[in-house]
């Protein structure tokens, strides 16, 4: 079995300690399980817990204020054709009036 290589300096000469991966050139360790998580697709969830997919229609459950703006965006306004991103605000997308925006998906819930 061929291990992974060390996700901090991507050396290839890591070796098995007990349940840990260790690299000797950074002396970085970690458990295998840990890779395996990172290296799978990324999923999102609304603030109900249903998994969200590009492409989706979700709905906004709070009204959210959006600096540079002199109003917000209201609770119950849809949002269509959504792009899940990996960062903090997970959601890009365009609203009606306000233009391109990333939202967290804490605060919307699927249509």
């Amino acid at each position: 079995m061929e291990l992974p290589a060390c996700p901090v300096c991507q050396s290839a000469y890591t070796y098995e300690m007990n349940d840990l991966l260790v690299c000797p050139e950074c002396g970085h360790e970690w458990k295998q399980e840990k890779v395996v998580a990172a290296n799978d697709e990324l999923v999102v969830k609304d603030s109900n817990g249903n998994i969200l997919q590009n492409g989706d229609s979700v709905v906004v459950i709070k009204n959210l204020p959006v600096k540079g703006s002199p109003h917000g965006i209201k609770a119950g306004t849809k949002v269509r054709n959504i792009r899940l991103v990996d960062s903090d605000h997970n959601i890009d997308c365009k609203i009606d009036g306000f233009g391109a925006m990333a939202l967290k998906s804490e605060f919307v819930k699927k249509a």
